[in-house]
């Protein structure tokens, strides 16, 4: 068993269960850091898959854990800077395993260091990249030739005493490196968990407060996310959701998420009371932990969920922000916080109607207690989206997000969702994108386990001025914490197209495509990715499906289907374009089918009519729609890129300096 491996810029440390790079911590939980040391004691070999779930899991594993190995592997990539199609440390034998090889590393013979090394005491290891950056100054390094006559002598005791000063100097620096690494070894940060809150069960025998035991769930997941950041890490709500009513196992389930925890619970709401129970299980060894069970008035339910919360802090050591922390939750007015619980609801369906019954709570929430904050920053929220559903223009919606936004922080300047709904206006149509960063940054120090807060961070901000190294990072941190998100998986592929990396959009869109079969939106987005890469047969295929799955007739879109290749087969590429601008100006069109301003200025550069692009898109500018964001990356755009009067356009929007 290895106690350190260090291999490229990499560190694995057994002793502190840690992947590092340059001397940072690299996040991984527990399973993928369990299978990266497996591979790692047997690098160079092939590690069948088999031999991983007997390693990992046990040889008497019930349930199907290809879906735990696959994310896991995936993770390890990550974390690693590797791919499948590149790979520098991890390989994969097709349908065998995997095989974990360290590159041999070429270096002078006289600086040569082992590209593995596992000392005795891995505390005491000097890593190879602290000492490549020392080298002794010019004047003190002994030259080749020396030469034989005397006048060489001084020369030669001069060098002597570089040599000795030289050396005098690796030792000063080797005990301050040395320190340096004691010091971190103590000061070491703890390894992340993650947990997963499955959908509490609604035990009040009535199917009518479903809403409530899964509001209960929600604000569980807000609550516990925000507790410990360093530590724990919460999955995303519209994954944990996807549980509800699940036959799967709660061992299962932990594999499918790689999870090290799992919190299951009930709540009951019956005359004015509340009881909500919970128990926390330890997934490795399906072991529970802890169980707890508490009763109260119905506004006493986050002082309720607060105890929850407590009691899992104290048994995976979690660091309270203070003390006496959940005996100072805060008392809700039960009215409110019902008409909040409906809101949440309402606003999961996302629907058009469902975004307008979930502003209307939210309202009737603040208007009952108009201190409450989760409810004015749920309602920016829901302000903010809003036009993404057709609840209105941008024009409209997004002044109100923002008062609703900044009137939740001036109640609670910790409510990470606010900051993110503020960062979201701040981009999309303040056009400020130094308050942008601002706010998204803040949200996530408050609350990493938010998986919008990073999904927004990427697609609003980081994508929009050309950070994609960053923005692919973030969407894959949302990938983590929401694994079964239809948006987020969706926006991965997007955010690979603006990167311009098409067959690792193609692949994200693909995968979105089987979580998430029959979706109009992720067709749509797959028909625009194939006319990047010039598979437009299969651009109108996507396209006709959308147009089927939005519940236009089969015999509408057939129609379309057949004019589009006809008009391809005619008059290529330009023929396509052509036709699909003529589709975009009626009524029944799939989702982002070029019917807005921003879309059929995308269609006109297709088409090389630039002027024409350039005319949409002042009018989408003019009207602030929301995709005016990208159009510093959008690669249609790429044969505007020196007009001036798009240079002018990408300026207006705050893109160009």
């Amino acid at each position: 068993m290895i106690d350190n491996l260090c291999f490229g810029e990499f560190e694995l440390n057994r002793a502190a269960f840690q992947l590092r790079c340059g001397g940072h911590v690299v996040h991984l939980e527990r399973i993928p850091l369990d299978i990266l040391f497996l591979l790692a004691e047997h690098r160079g070999r092939l590690v069948g898959r088999q031999e991983i779930i007997d390693a990992i899991w046990g040889k008497h594993v019930v349930g199907d854990v290809d879906n735990g190995i696959n994310t896991a592997i995936r993770k390890i990539r990550r974390a690693l800077n590797d791919t499948t199609e590149n790979p520098r440390f991890l390989f994969t034998v097709a349908g065998k395993g995997y095989r974990f090889e360290v590159p041999a590393v070429s270096m002078p013979a006289a600086a040569a260091l082992p590209s593995v090394s596992e000392p005795a005491d891995p505390g005491l290891r000097a890593e190879p990249a602290a000492l490549a950056t020392f080298a002794a100054p010019a004047e003190l390094v002994e030259p080749s030739t020396q030469p034989s006559n005397a006048a060489a002598a001084p020369r030669f005791i001069s060098t002597r005493g570089g040599r000795l000063l030289a050396a005098t100097l690796i030792v000063l620096v080797g005990a301050t490196f040395l320190a340096s690494r004691l010091a971190t070894r103590y000061f070491a940060h703890r390894p992340s968990r993650m947990l997963a809150v499955l959908p509490f069960l609604n035990l009040s025998g009535d199917p009518q407060q479903e809403y409530f035991a899964d509001g209960m769930t929600e604000e569980l997941i807000a609550q516990m996310g925000s507790l410990d950041p360093a530590y724990l890490r919460v999955i995303a709500r519209t994954t944990a959701m996807q549980f509800k009513g699940t036959h799967k196992d709660v061992g299962q389930i932990a594999r499918e998420l790689g999870v090290d925890y799992i919190l299951e619970g009930s709540v009951r709401n019956a005359g004015g009371r509340i009881r909500i129970t919970g128990q926390l299980i330890e997934a490795r060894g399906q072991t529970h932990i802890w169980a707890g069970s508490y009763d109260g008035e119905l506004g006493d339910t986050i002082r309720l969920q607060s105890a929850v919360a407590a009691g899992i802090a104290d048994k995976i050591r979690l660091t309270l922000p203070s003390p006496d922390w959940s005996s100072r939750a805060p008392m809700l007015n039960a009215d409110a916080h019902d008409a909040y619980l409906r809101g949440l609801q309402a606003l999961n369906v996302r629907t058009k109607e469902g975004f307008g019954r979930g502003i209307a709570e939210f309202h009737r929430a603040v208007m009952i207690d108009p201190n409450y904050a989760p409810a004015y920053a749920a309602l920016g929220n829901a302000y903010s989206l809003a036009s993404i559903f057709g609840g209105g223009s941008s024009a409209d919606t997004m002044p109100k997000a923002r008062e609703a936004a900044l009137h939740a922080l001036q109640l609670d300047q910790s409510l990470a969702e606010a900051h993110t709904t503020l960062g979201f206006v701040k981009a999309h149509y303040d056009y400020d994108w130094v308050a942008a960063e601002h706010e998204f940054r803040r949200a996530l120090e408050l609350n990493p386990s938010d998986a919008q807060a990073h999904l927004f961070y990427s697609n609003s901000y980081l994508s929009p001025v050309g950070r994609h190294a960053e923005a692919i990072e973030e969407i894959r941190k949302a990938i983590d914490l929401d694994p079964l998100s239809l948006p987020i998986q969706a926006f991965a592929g997007r955010t690979l197209i603006w990167a311009r990396r098409y067959d690792q959009a193609l692949a994200e869109l693909q995968k979105a495509q089987r979580i998430h079969p029959n979706v109009a939106l992720v067709e749509e987005r797959l028909a625009h990715l194939y006319t990047y890469k010039a598979f437009f047969d299969k651009a109108i295929d996507s396209e006709t499906t959308a147009r089927m799955l939005t519940g236009e007739t089969a015999e509408s879109a057939l129609a379309k289907k057949n004019e589009l290749h006809s008009a391809l087969a005619s008059n290529g590429p330009r023929g396509y374009w052509e036709t699909v601008l003529k589709f975009s100006l009626t009524p029944d069109n799939p989702p982002e089918a070029y019917t807005t301003s921003y879309g059929r200025a995308i269609v006109y550069a297709r088409l090389g009519e630039l002027k024409r692009a350039i005319a949409e898109l002042d009018k989408a500018v003019t009207e602030r729609q929301l995709s005016v964001t990208e159009i510093a990356v959008e690669p249609a755009f790429d044969p505007l890129r020196s007009d001036p009067e798009f240079s002018a356009l990408v300026r207006r929007v705050g893109l160009l300096r």
